[in-house]
C-alpha cells in the first residue's frame, strides 16, 4: 500500500514513525506560533495526501504533550478523507494556564492511517433490547 504525499511548504517534514512498530507517524509545524492558555489554533504542517480510497487518516494528540503540557487535538480524532487534497492543519488546544510556543519542525500530533467500514444503513422503526436497556450517558456507573 502506497500514499503519496506533497510538500506545500518547502519547510515541511514527510511524516514517520520515531520507532518501526509505531502505530503513528510523527507531524510537524511549518510556522512558529503561539497558542495561548485556554485558547487553540491551526497548526500549518505543510503538506498534502493522496489517499487510496478506502483509506482515512486519523489526525491524533501526542501524548507527551498532552501530559506534559496540556496541549491536545481538538478534534481528536480529526479525519482525513481519502478526497481531501489540501494542506494538513491540526488544531492544537492548549489547556495549560501557560502559552505554549511551537516552532518550525516540532512534532505537534500522529498520523494514523486507517481503512474505515461501510455499513448499509437501514432506517429501522425499533431496535432489539440490550443489557443495558435504556440508560444514557454514565448510566454504567463511574
Amino acid at each position: 500500500m502506497k500514499v503519496k504525499i506533497k510538500k506545500v511548504n518547502p519547510k515541511a517534514i514527510i511524516p514517520h514513525q520515531l520507532h518501526k512498530n509505531d502505530a503513528g507517524y510523527d507531524i510537524r509545524a511549518v510556522e512558529n506560533i503561539t497558542i495561548p492558555a485556554s485558547k487553540w489554533k491551526l497548526v500549518k504542517t505543510g503538506i498534502a495526501v493522496e489517499l487510496p480510497s478506502n483509506m482515512e487518516i486519523q489526525v491524533r494528540s501526542r501524548s507527551g504533550l498532552a501530559l506534559k503540557k496540556g496541549i491536545f487535538c481538538l478534534n481528536a480524532p480529526g479525519t482525513i478523507d481519502s478526497g481531501y487534497r489540501n494542506e494538513i492543519g491540526v488544531i492544537l488546544a492548549n489547556l495549560g494556564d501557560k502559552d505554549f510556543e511551537i516552532n518550525i519542525g516540532d512534532r505537534v500530533a500522529q498520523l494514523i492511517f486507517q481503512t474505515p467500514k461501510h455499513p448499509d444503513i437501514i432506517e429501522v422503526k425499533e431496535l432489539e433490547k440490550s443489557d443495558r436497556g435504556l440508560g444514557g450517558f454514565g448510566s454504567t456507573g463511574n
